[in-house]
């Protein structure tokens, strides 16, 4: 398959379009999650299909001190990247062509999910995402778009914005794309050096002990609602070498599902160690939120949750989370 490269949207809505239109939506410099993206949205497009690939840099996502003028341009290799997975279409618009006029004085507003976690982190980002979301979505009217669970707020907010906006089109994550080291694939890793991707293991590994703390607790639980007695749902626990957990069997009794905070407890341990790592990591957030709305939830909670962390390893600052679910064996 060849893909083609265009510059306008005027070029794009002349190409004739017979099947579903599946776009993914990327800033370039593209790697194997990306990748996966096309290959999900070309599944999706099937062979009557077209799949559309955005290549821009969007200059209202970088807030000052952040990286813009260093974000890697890389297209000759985005366009082999997009080809080998199966893209139709690369679309690669100017700034003009997004932004006629330059900066647009109507913009979408990210509301109280916008200012949240990576919206206090970085003030204005999840405004000028939104924008440039929309933006490509009317210039590339795609029925399908595909965005990557990496980014789990950023997903959020757009598929917000979808139902609350009416727009007419079905938005689809695709799990995160993980390096056999378990670091979360990024644009952003090639700028750690070995000593730093060391220290950044830290972040899927903070989350990796945070799962492994919700599945034992929420294993524990499964077999506590099977004991009907709270001595004898003590007595079973310990039986089951649970000692620590059979000392709190009546906290089990109460069927207290999944104990948020011990999850955050445990992924907040390896964040403490690699704080104390050479180089260290600087911890920006570690939070446990509702996925419907980001905010931080209690240990009652029943349903969907992200574990979610970012940090920064050297100039290099990286995000990561986790998709948990609390209460699931009730």
């Amino acid at each position: 398959m060849t893909t083609t490269l265009l510059r306008t949207a005027a070029e794009l809505s002349a190409r004739a379009r017979a099947g579903r239109r599946a776009v993914v939506m990327t800033m370039g410099a593209l790697h194997e999650g990306h990748a996966t993206l096309i290959r999900a949205a070309r599944e999706t497009a099937g062979p009557d299909g077209e799949v559309v690939v955005t290549v821009f840099v969007n200059p209202l996502q970088f807030g000052a001190g952040e990286d813009l003028d260093r974000y890697p341009r890389t297209l000759d290799a985005d366009l082999k990247v997009c080809e080998a997975a199966g893209a139709d279409v690369v679309l690669a618009p100017s700034a003009e062509e997004v932004y006629p006029g330059g900066e647009p004085q109507v913009r979408i507003t990210a509301g109280p999910m916008g200012g949240r976690l990576e919206g206090s982190s970085r003030p204005g980002h999840f405004d000028g995402m939104l924008t440039v979301v929309a933006k490509l979505l009317h210039l590339t009217r795609p029925d399908v778009a595909f965005f990557g669970q990496k980014d789990a707020q950023q997903l959020a907010l757009i598929r917000r914005m979808v139902r609350d906006l009416n727009f007419g089109v079905e938005i689809v994550g695709v799990p995160t794309v993980r390096e056999e080291d378990g670091l979360a694939l990024s644009s952003r890793n090639r700028y750690l050096s070995p000593g730093q991707r060391r220290t950044a293991l830290a972040l899927s590994g903070a989350l990796f002990a945070g799962r492994d703390r919700h599945a034992a607790q929420e294993a524990l639980r499964a077999r506590a609602l099977q004991v009907p007695a709270t001595h004898a749902r003590a007595e079973a626990l310990s039986a089951l070498g649970e000692s620590r957990a059979a000392a709190d069997a009546h906290a089990v009794a109460q069927a207290v599902p999944g104990a948020a905070s011990a999850v955050r407890a445990a992924a907040r341990l390896v964040l403490d160690e690699a704080a104390r790592l050479d180089p260290p990591l600087e911890l920006d957030y570690l939070a446990l939120v509702d996925p419907s709305d980001f905010t931080e939830i209690d240990d009652d909670h029943l349903g969907e949750a992200v574990l979610a962390v970012a940090a920064r390893v050297g100039t290099t600052r990286l995000i990561d989370n986790l998709p948990l679910t609390f209460g699931a064996a009730s």
